[in-house]
């Protein structure tokens, strides 16, 4: 094989790994911005749900609250008797 054709083809060679490299990098830096994007969308329906969790009323207090109501209005009609 002439000296030529080795210069040549290892040009070719050279050039479609920087053709592959530029395309893997292209497809990287598009999964770090999904990566990017899903921790953002993760961090705000974490905070989310904190706020929601913060404001909900915790169940045992409404049912202690309705058994007080419950045993003071059966002694009010006990009493009203």
């Amino acid at each position: 094989m002439p000296e030529g054709q080795v210069a040549l083809a290892l040009a070719e060679l050279r050039s479609a790994l920087e053709v592959g490299f530029a395309r893997i990098d292209g497809q990287l830096a598009l999964l770090v911005q999904r990566s990017d994007q899903t921790d953002k969308a993760l961090e705000e329906l974490e905070e989310r749900v904190s706020a929601l969790e913060k404001t909900r009323w915790p169940l045992p207090t409404i049912a202690v609250l309705a058994s007080v109501t419950a045993v003071a209005l059966t002694l009010v009609s006990l009493l009203m008797r």
